[in-house]
């Protein structure tokens, strides 16, 4: 696959940049260019220094002045950083402007955000979505790496060469360019196999009729440790920003006896870049299909409004948005602030306020998972014949047996029934 830029590992010292256009936008831009850095440090990148400018008006070149450009260029030489990574997302023509007026290399929070996930992607799928989104991000992109040709031609001083090297250039576009068309259209095939396996396998779990529950919620808020918890599983946590990128599901079993699978899903971040909604919807889909969804919050984090609006924006463009929602408040035991508790209280009725690592409301969570799912199951006292073993089978693999009882030649079996075989098991109910 081609290659447009230097790899993360090979940039070492940063300095980060958000414009802001809107005066009322300040607050939410530092908040947003301290969550670049939390980005750019998941890289193992050391921020040295950031920039928050209020340009008086959009430029196309630069997105600010000359002169503004020419004094980020020199504070980022002064540091001396070999990355500069703008907030703002960069159109090619502007990442080229200002890697020719730095000579450094120049990202934007966009290819952060591709650089962690294809560090995190461990399944098939996630490192095939990675893929395609990073390809789809480096194709208008790829004139960057000829770049170095237009300077030799301009720095050569006679047309013959300077022509000769821009003709090899642009030959060399146009092999990259149909090179990466036919790696996007492979990409787009082998994820379309990967799809139809998953399709197949959620198929099969539509079979158990078991109910299905999906964690989301903004990156870092505690969702792998709260599967961890729930389940008894070992899900990767770890306090950073994408963490992990592949779904996980577990199968619980809830206070009224009834199972349950959660899954695990992909964080989200403010300003996600649209390609990597798309590239992911096979992964968030599980979210789409659930019967119901567990929104995770951080309540130590201060832009946790910022952070709901974030992810139930996703959700509703996943169409995702109108199904149930349980919504936790999780990490409530780090928050002591009775002021922050008020506005936790006022902000978030109804929350379970709960905590991954104390257990803290856990036993709230799965009640209210019961609650939701209350009209699927319901339970039951049965007199069934001792030869009927079939209907027994069925009470064992499809529903939770609580107690069985001999009686003369009946067998008395007491079970959560799910809705969908109560109906076969209606005229062996003892009535109430």
């Amino acid at each position: 696959m081609f290659e447009v830029r230097q790899k993360p590992e090979m940039v070492e010292r940063a300095l980060l940049v958000r414009f802001y256009f809107d005066s009322h936008e300040e607050d939410e831009s530092a908040s947003l260019l301290t969550e670049l850095g939390e980005l750019v440090s998941t890289l193992g990148i050391e921020v040295v220094d950031s920039v928050l400018s209020h340009p008086r008006e959009m430029k196309k070149k630069f997105l600010c002045g000359t002169g503004k450009a020419a004094e980020i260029v020199e504070l980022a030489k002064a540091h001396e950083c070999d990355v500069i990574v703008f907030d703002n997302n960069l159109f090619p023509s502007q990442q080229r402007e200002w890697e020719r007026l730095a000579d450094l290399c120049v990202i934007d929070r966009e290819e952060v955000i591709l650089d962690i996930f294809a560090k995190r992607a461990q399944t098939r799928e996630a490192r095939l979505q990675v893929e395609l989104a990073r390809m789809q991000y480096a194709l208008p992109r790829l004139a960057r790496m000829w770049g170095h040709l237009d300077r030799e031609s301009a720095g050569s001083g006679g047309s013959g060469g300077g022509g000769a090297s821009r003709g090899m250039g642009e030959k060399q576009i146009e092999v990259d360019r149909r090179l990466a068309h036919q790696n996007i259209d492979r990409c787009k095939r082998e994820l379309e196999v990967v799809r139809k396996q998953r399709k197949t396998q959620r198929k099969e779990r539509e079979k158990m009729d078991t109910p299905h529950g999906s964690i989301v919620g903004y990156t870092n808020a505690g969702k792998s440790t709260l599967l961890n918890i729930l389940s008894g599983s070992d899900v990767m946590a770890k306090d950073m920003l994408f963490a992990t990128l592949d779904t996980t599901t577990r199968r619980i079993e809830l206070p009224d006896g009834q199972p349950l699978l959660i899954t695990d899903t992909v964080g989200f971040v403010r300003n996600l870049p649209h390609r990597l909604v798309e590239a992911f919807k096979a992964t968030l889909e599980e979210s789409v299909l659930s019967d119901f969804l567990i929104h995770v919050l951080d309540a130590t984090a201060p832009e946790i409004l910022k952070f709901q609006e974030t992810t139930l924006g996703v959700l509703e463009e996943l169409g995702a948005v109108d199904k149930p929602i349980i919504t936790v408040l999780n990490k409530i035991d780090l928050v002591e602030d009775p002021e922050t508790l008020d506005f936790l209280d006022q902000n978030f009725p109804g929350a379970i306020r709960a905590s991954s690592l104390t257990g803290e409301g856990l036993d709230d969570l799965l009640r209210a998972c019961a609650f939701v799912l209350a009209d699927r199951v319901s339970r039951r006292s049965y007199r069934i014949p001792q030869k009927r073993g079939d209907l027994l089978n069925l009470l064992h693999s499809d529903a939770k047996v609580l107690s069985t009882e001999y009686e003369m030649n009946d067998i008395l079996v007491s079970a959560v029934v799910p809705a969908a075989i109560a109906g076969r098991l209606e005229s062996f109910l003892i009535p109430a």
